[in-house]
């Protein structure tokens, strides 16, 4: 008889696994297939997005307001004698900004007056030396002629008392008193002879001095004449003046200050002459091109206000290699860093206007490429200067109108004119060959 256990399980009992293993819910089944379907329907929208709306648009938050900073500066030195504008003033053009002691200036201004009056009449010396070479040559000439003369005569007196030598009718002393006579003629030929060539060269050597030219055109008139109007210039720009309308900032001029030509002493900023210099990454300027459209957003008055602008250029450079210390990417620790280009956006003046900005406020900046046929480099120089002084032909009239005042109070009432002087050379050789 066998009294171990038995181990066989009912037919009917199930083993422990199949037990264990839960009954298979529905609603889970659904709720996970519906989150599939969303997750798939979301990456194709999105998918959709970004090929229909989001690749034409390239967008970037590293966009900051630029504008000229016009630096006024002297250009002479001189002690501040006013200071007429101030930081965050609105100043126009031609407006003084700066007043200068003028009394310097006004000394070198009449010293150079002076000197040019002087040159007047230096030169006007030369022309009536010309006068009196001529009559010196005319002389010169008439002494030579004199000479002759005497040589002729005391030729025939000798010959005459060379044949009456003979018979005893003249004596040998008469004789040798004719044969000086006649040596001293020669000899009075000859100094007659080089008093000419004397006066011809201090003729000559005048004429060069006043040849093919006028009193108001000879080198030496002209160059007193600059130097009057280096002097003009140098009163009239002891104010200085606004080149453009705009407003002050870093005004450092005190009152009183003895400041030296090209120091800064202010500057303007044209409020209405501002644009933006968007930094886009290089991966972004595959589809940005001139004269695409671009949105952008200041974050001084937030998305309430929406300017439009126009890509005008983009940068031949990025902003590292124009960097005080560029990056030397020949090193051995060589990182690779995602470059900028700088590109510039205009803005439309209304808005400026309506909306002003400063310079240096930040920008959010979107640019539509959706149309990709501008140029990525302009291909024409520009017409107009975004900004010029102002015309200074008025002053270097009243300069020149200075110069001619100078000139005709020492010209004399006897001057000469122009073509009366430009005639005398060929008078004087005229008299001369005579």
């Amino acid at each position: 008889m066998n009294d171990a256990p038995s181990t066989a399980a009912p037919a009917n009992q199930t083993p422990p696994a199949a037990q264990a293993r839960p009954p298979t819910n529905p609603k889970r089944k659904k709720a996970l297939t519906a989150l599939a379907v969303v997750l798939v329907l979301g990456g194709l929208g999105w998918g959709a997005y970004e090929y229909l709306v989001a690749s034409h648009y390239e967008s970037t938050d590293n966009a900051y307001v630029q504008g000229n900073v016009i630096q006024i500066t002297p250009q002479i030195g001189g002690t501040v004698k006013s200071v007429m504008a101030d930081d965050t003033d609105f100043v126009k053009a031609g407006q003084t900004l700066v007043q200068l002691d003028p009394a310097d200036a006004k000394v070198a201004l009449d010293q150079a007056e002076a000197a040019l009056a002087q040159a007047v009449r230096q030169v006007r010396t030369l022309y009536a030396n010309n006068g009196s070479l001529q009559a010196q040559v005319a002389l010169r000439n008439a002494d030579v002629v004199k000479a002759q003369s005497d040589i002729t005569r005391a030729a025939d007196d000798l010959a005459r008392r060379q044949s009456l030598t003979g018979n005893g009718a003249v004596s040998k002393e008469e004789l040798g008193h004719a044969q000086s006579q006649l040596a001293s003629a020669k000899s009075g030929l000859a100094a007659a002879e080089a008093g000419v060539v004397a006066a011809r060269e201090q003729l000559f050597s005048n004429q060069a001095l006043t040849d093919g030219t006028s009193v108001e055109q000879h080198p030496s008139v002209q160059v007193a004449a600059a130097k009057v109007r280096e002097a003009y210039l140098a009163t009239q720009r002891a104010g200085l003046v606004s080149p453009v309308d705009g407003y002050v900032a870093k005004r450092v001029v005190q009152l009183g200050q003895r400041v030296a030509a090209g120091a800064p002493l202010m500057a303007i900023i044209p409020l209405n002459q501002v644009w933006v210099d968007a930094n886009f990454k290089e991966v972004q300027l595959r589809h940005i091109r001139i004269g695409q459209p671009v949105k952008l957003v200041a974050d001084l008055y937030g998305k309430k206000v929406e300017y439009k602008g126009t890509v005008t250029g983009l940068g031949v450079g990025t902003g590292a290699a124009f960097s005080l210390l560029p990056a030397q990417n020949a090193t051995g620790n060589w990182i690779k860093v995602v470059q900028r280009v700088p590109v510039r956006i205009a803005l439309e003046a209304k808005q400026i206007v309506d909306n002003p900005l400063r310079v240096g406020l930040s920008m959010d900046a979107e640019v539509d490429v959706s149309n990709k046929d501008g140029k990525t480099l302009s291909s024409a120089a520009r017409t107009l200067a975004p900004s010029a002084m102002p015309a200074v032909d008025s002053m270097d009239d009243a300069a020149s109108q200075d110069v001619r005042r100078v000139i005709a109070a020492n010209m004399g009432k006897g001057a000469r004119s122009g073509a009366t002087n430009k005639s005398a050379p060929m008078a004087s050789r005229v008299a001369v060959a005579r």
